[in-house]
């Protein structure tokens, strides 16, 4: 049982200007499209006739926002199942991916009005049904509104692992799960069906998506792990979780939602993988028996705003020929170093690159030789050794890449190539190389130090379930770290790194970061990382104010104080910490000297704090005030200056 994802950068489908071996034919069927009431979608798209092979279809959907006319309650901040279907004029109609709209109210800092997010299918098994014209779907089912989308499919042309022969329908159902009367029995809904094998059969596959949705007294389907199995002539095997396990990792974070529970079988703001079953020893020529059955369950639904659960199923028979090639690597994707929202997780990134790669021909990989290079400059290669069977993908490291450390500002790019596999030239050289664009990681000197205040966590006692550890990425060393904690305890760690690449990785045992406003009783915890001779933090990429769930990770180079340079110059105040309770520490930069007025004025426009400033960094008495949002001001003396401000949350 394989998760089916294919994740490209989007500049890897630019068409070229002549035609060969990897050119891209690109088709628009959605463009701005408001999705804007519960139910389908439909439009119909001329499609590419079936007279060129297609290494790699894939399907974009870029996911937006609008904001909702009228000033709903709600605009843009349910998680709701969105399903993408392609319907020929045969009659085929077959789901091609499927996905979950984050929790994503705007004044979440990744979910403004601006927000986009790329989701990519790899679709190219549904080739016979995206020829010529046929009709393509989108079915939301929300509630309410605020979600746009655009959705292109981009061939590559090229030869595919594998020719898809044939494609069956199988189940196509949204079935209660846990009602066991003969009308709602899930098993009467998934029921024993019988299939042809097409002649030229070599490998045959059962692609079966399934999620959870709702929830009765036990939580299912949403918030409980089930399980089914596939059985084939009458034999079970690959016994398979419903479920998520990893949704407080969730690229997409933090949301405006329970974004950190996991779920059954998708996570708010991500694509709901389909899970492929391998049908093995069937005969061209002759028929076959499949099902799926169930764990049994038997659910009730006798509590207050509770209903019964459903698993929400879409599947398909598929049959391939023989593989149409013998020895090939294929470069999928570049996870680090890389600016596409999919990996926020891993970047701004340095150290060792982190690239997937796909056998895609039918010979077991046992070595792979890469070329790569940061800014068309310091050209390294690197040999990885291991096993890749046919069909298998690998994230896999590469050697370190000291060329990120001279790496600045936002407009990098990475580029990495295959030169060999199993020692020889690869068999394809269409699916060699990728490039990405990143943003550098932050440069810090060598005294640094950590301050983490622990949450009360569960009623206080025991040990804490946040932690922190820096890693020198030359050695993977661990340098610096702070664990078993106390509960609602400050910790202060200074130390000392000699100059290379590294990354500050903190783990929540618990997935709900040191702060969320989904456990309130677990109050609130902080962690901030300063340069030696501030007090000022650092800014952490993935800290969030503690929103952070299983917990997130900070890349940093370590220079000698003179190779430390600011990015940024132009004029910026600082708050910290955000929420503040008793004091709060203001920060000014950009400047060529301080000297003006600091001012904190509440919701109604009143000034409640004023204060003089001649230095850089000020410290507010802020014990006298009342909880709730302020606004913090900067003025200088002589006017030379606009206005500087920022927000900050009073909560004590």
């Amino acid at each position: 049982m394989k998760r089916l994802l294919a994740l490209l950068p989007a500049m890897l489908l630019a068409a070229f200007v002549s035609a060969a071996p990897g050119d891209t034919t690109k088709v628009q069927s959605f463009a701005g499209l408001q999705m804007n009431h519960y139910g389908a979608f439909d439009t119909t798209v001329e499609f590419p006739d079936g007279s060129v092979s297609y290494r790699k279809i894939l399907m974009n959907f870029t996911l937006g926002k609008y904001q909702c006319p009228g000033n709903p309650q709600y605009c843009g901040d349910w998680d709701y199942d969105v399903h993408m279907f392609i319907m020929t004029k045969t009659g085929d109609t077959l789901e091609i991916g499927r996905f979950i709209t984050p929790y994503a109210n705007a004044s979440y800092a990744r979910t403004p009005w601006t927000y986009k997010q790329r989701y990519v299918f790899d679709v190219t098994d549904f080739y016979n049904q995206l020829k010529d014209s046929a009709t393509v779907r989108i079915f939301y089912s929300g509630y309410s509104w605020g979600f746009t989308a655009d959705v292109r499919f981009d061939f590559i042309e090229g030869t595919p692992p594998r020719n898809v022969i044939d494609i069956d329908r199988a189940w196509a159902t949204g079935s209660r799960f846990g009602d066991n009367s003969p009308s709602q029995y899930i098993e009467n809904k998934v029921d024993t069906k019988t299939f042809p094998v097409p002649n030229g059969t070599q490998f045959s596959e059962l692609l079966f998506m399934i999620t959870g949705h709702g929830n009765d007294d036990n939580g299912c389907s949403e918030f409980c792990k089930k399980f089914y199995e596939v059985e084939l002539n009458g034999n079970k095997f690959d016994k398979t979780d419903i479920w998520r396990d990893d949704c407080g990792f969730n690229h997409i974070y933090p949301q405006s939602g329970t974004w950190v529970y996991d779920r059954g079988n998708w996570c708010p703001g991500d694509i709901a993988f389909p899970n492929r079953h391998k049908l093995a020893g069937l005969t061209p020529g002759n028929n076959f028996n499949l099902d799926v059955d169930f764990e049994a369950y038997t659910g009730s639904v006798t509590l207050q705003n509770r209903s019964w659960g459903s698993y929400n199923i879409q599947s398909a028979v598929i049959h391939y020929g023989a593989f149409n090639k013998s020895l090939d690597a294929s470069l999928e994707d570049i996870i680090a170093p890389s600016d596409h929202e999919t990996h926020f997780r891993f970047n701004p990134f340095t150290g060792k690159p982190i690239v997937k790669v796909q056998n895609t021909g039918s010979t077991t990989i046992t070595s792979i030789k890469f070329r790569y290079e940061v800014n068309t400059k310091g050209q390294k290669e690197y040999t990885w050794n291991g096993s890749l069977a046919s069909l298998e993908t690998a994230d896999i490291e590469l050697g370190l890449m000291t060329d990120l450390q001279s790496a600045t500002g936002n407009t990098n790019t990475f580029n990495v190539e295959i030169v060999e596999v199993n020692g020889s030239a690869d068999g394809d050289a269409t699916n060699n190389k990728l490039t990405s664009n990143f943003k550098a990681a932050i440069n810090l000197p060598v005294d640094l130090w950590v301050e983490m205040r622990t949450n009360s966590g569960i009623g206080g006692v025991g040990i804490s379930q946040t932690s922190w550890k820096v890693v020198d990425l030359t050695t993977n060393n661990i340098v610096a770290q702070r664990n078993n904690c106390a509960p609602s305890t400050t910790y202060r760690d200074s130390f000392t790194l000699n100059p290379g690449m590294y990354k500050l990785e903190v783990e929540d045992a618990g997935c709900n970061g040191l702060y969320w406003w989904a456990s309130p009783g677990d109050g609130r915890g902080e962690l901030n990382l300063y340069r030696k001779v501030s007090v000022i933090p650092v800014p952490l990429t993935g800290y969030f104010n503690g929103d952070f769930g299983c917990g997130f990770t900070q890349y940093f180079n370590v220079m000698w104080p003179a190779a430390v340079t600011e990015v940024n110059t132009q004029p910026e105040i600082m708050v910290h910490p955000n929420p503040a309770a008793e004091q709060l520490y203001v920060s000014l930069s950009g400047l060529a000297r301080a000297n003006g007025t600091i001012r904190l004025v509440d919701m109604m426009g009143r000034v409640v704090l004023q204060q003089e400033v001649n230095s850089s960094t000020v410290v507010l008495n802020t014990s006298a005030l009342s909880n709730g949002a302020y606004t913090v001001l900067y003025t200088t003396a002589d006017g030379s200056n606009a206005k500087l401000q920022s927000r900050v949350v009073i909560a004590k």
